[in-house]
């Protein structure tokens, strides 16, 4: 079962890497030292990866989750640890026998039950643990996890905040320590003699002050019947991170990202500007082509007036040299017609002798 195949983002399965995988992986870490070499269960053991951490420090260790396709294949995955078991069951009905264990671990569990299946999940934690035996449990802390970040996880029936968990553990964990789980991304310096101190500090280049805790993201709780079987001595402060800085690699990854996306976009806003300028440009000199064609049209329609004008003075002037023509050749077809009279024929021979008489009279 490869971990892109079956990661639905709630269930931890080794592989998968960033934040999930650091808190995961860490509690399992820190529950390592409480659980040395003692009978464990791991309920809701899911993949199994948890209940093999633990059973390379514990005696034993027993795995019990509901689905039993993990577990079966948890079986197979795990069948080298001699000392670790897997079984599919309910939390709130474990088939173990009465004080078989010394500690239970139970991560990320009680918010996946109903409200009235979560006293029964922690009666049967009780039930199996022997006296002197130890809880450790985690739980989302609902202000912070789901309230402050307006989320809603749709895998989780039931979440809890602090005064919440304590009145489900009080009736069968009277004792309890609790730690405040949240994923922190600085500066670590360790010191080379063993120690349990630790400091932290916060600020910036101006004031530096200590470090305030922050609300917890997660709530581990180390939970007893007897405030004697609680260990007695817990770390102030636990560090984890992955042996090949997974996490680190993929902010760097994401940061060159973000820088060749940005490249990418200063690149596009430099062509944009410079489609802008070719726009403008085009627009400019269709501006200028539209002015030379209204003035290439204005010229037109003043030389056509001019033209009409010409012609209509042409065709005036044409209209009354036809008019004086024709009424030049009324003229003459009226002499033509009075030549042709009786009369005129009466009258041209004393036209005749008149004109010869102008030119032989004495002057």
């Amino acid at each position: 079962m490869s971990a892109p195949e079956s990661f639905t983002g709630e269930r931890f399965l080794p592989g998968v890497v960033g934040e999930i995988a650091y808190e995961h992986c860490h509690r399992y870490a820190f529950a390592r030292r409480f659980v040395a070499g003692r009978r464990v269960l791991d309920a809701a053991c899911g993949e199994g990866y948890g209940a093999a951490l633990l059973a390379s420090v514990a005696q034993t260790t027993v795995g019990i989750d509901i689905d039993a396709s993990v577990v079966a294949e948890a079986r197979v995955r795990y069948r080298a640890h001699g000392n670790l078991l897997f079984g599919a069951a309910s939390v709130t009905r474990l088939p173990l026998p009465d004080a078989s264990v010394d500690a239970v671990v139970s991560f990320e569990t009680i918010e996946h039950l109903p409200s009235v299946e979560q006293p029964q999940m922690l009666a049967e934690f009780a039930r199996v643990l022997a006296p002197g035996g130890i809880l450790i449990l985690s739980s989302p802390n609902r202000p912070e996890y789901s309230d402050a970040r307006h989320y809603a996880n749709p895998f989780h029936l039931a979440e809890l905040d602090r005064d919440e968990l304590t009145q489900r553990l009080m009736p069968r964990f009277a004792a309890s320590a609790w730690f405040a789980q949240r994923r922190y991304l600085g500066s670590a310096i360790w010191s080379e003699a063993p120690g349990e101190r630790f400091e932290a500090l916060s600020g910036s280049v101006t004031e530096i002050r200590v470090a305030q805790r922050p609300p917890a993201l997660y709530f581990i709780v180390i939970a007893a019947g007897e405030a004697d079987a609680l260990p007695p001595q817990v770390p102030a402060l636990s560090l984890y991170a992955d042996g090949d800085d997974a996490e680190w690699t993929r902010i760097d990854h994401e940061a060159r990202e973000v820088l060749r996306l940005d490249g990418l976009l200063r690149t596009r806003d430099a062509e944009l500007r410079e489609q802008v300028r070719y726009t403008d440009e085009l627009k400019a000199m269709i501006a200028a082509r539209d002015g030379a064609i209204a003035e290439r049209v204005r010229a037109e329609a003043a030389l056509r007036m001019d033209f009409d004008a010409a012609l209509g003075n042409e065709r005036a002037a044409h209209a009354a040299e036809c008019q004086r023509l024709m009424r030049a050749i009324d003229a003459q077809e009226r002499i033509v017609a009075y030549r042709e009279s009786v009369r005129w024929w009466f009258v041209l021979p004393l036209l005749r002798a008149r004109r010869l008489w102008n030119r032989i009279r004495p002057v």
